[in-house]
């Protein structure tokens, strides 16, 4: 499911998938890094670095659980930056999905 989210105070408009990531799980770090999401990206790089040291046992892990959390908290640290749903159905999305926003529908 694609959630729409505008910022009203940029009017910079994004598409992000509600739900597991599956880019996320093949592709692990490279994923915040284009989509310029510098906290989970050093977060993902920590992880790697120390599954280094783990014969890559904690990078898979952090994988498989990164790939159900991302989108999730990608979509959190939006509404936190001041996107809001852009139509019904993505606040509809955002309700099914336990995410919380700040007042109705943008437009």
């Amino acid at each position: 499911m694609i959630v729409n989210l505008k910022n009203p105070q940029t009017n910079q408009f994004k598409q992000v998938k509600a739900g597991f990531s599956w880019t996320m799980f093949f592709f692990g770090f490279w994923v915040p890094l284009f989509r310029g999401d510098w906290k989970w990206l050093i977060i993902m790089l920590l992880l790697d670095l120390i599954g280094i040291f783990t014969f890559g046992i904690v990078s898979g892990i952090a994988n498989i659980v990164m790939a159900f959390l991302y989108n999730k908290l990608y979509i959190q640290d939006l509404i936190a930056a001041g996107f809001k749903p852009n139509d019904d159905a993505s606040a509809n999305i955002l309700k099914t999905k336990n995410i919380s926003f700040n007042g109705l529908a943008v437009d």
